[in-house]
């Protein structure tokens, strides 16, 4: 039987959090949610996963800076755990700002399910 991929997602938003987890659960996915980038850095220590989903703009630590910590960390497969930018803002950032933080692809809010499953089933397959 083949195993699930494995995601986590890092939204604030409980709403997006449960409406993104639905879907991709739907789709065969197993998903773990956290709240903030600090939870995203914490449980990718002592967990393996597929592709994580990081929204922008979270309290403590924010997508961008989370992004960075997870391209700095000391384990290269946990380092290239591809990653999805999840934003509301996405005037704030550049496409280029988006791909320096080490991400692989963004989605804009309000998100396209349809282009959610497609970008995560594209990045771990």
């Amino acid at each position: 039987m083949a195993t699930h991929k494995r995601v986590l997602i890092a939204e604030d938003s409980s709403v997006i959090q449960n409406l993104a987890k639905k879907i991709l659960e739907f789709q065969n996915f197993e998903i773990t949610s956290v709240k903030n980038g600090e939870q995203v850095l914490q449980i990718i220590d002592k967990e393996d996963f597929d592709i994580i989903l990081l929204d922008i703009n979270m309290p403590l630590m924010d997508g961008m800076e989370c992004a960075r910590r997870v391209r700095a960390l000391p384990d290269p497969e946990k380092a290239k755990i591809p990653m999805i930018a999840i934003t509301g803002n996405a005037r704030n950032y550049s496409p280029e700002e988006f791909k320096a933080a080490g991400f692989n692809d963004m989605l804009i809010k309000p998100l396209n399910f349809d282009a959610l499953v497609a970008l995560v089933k594209g990045l771990t397959e």
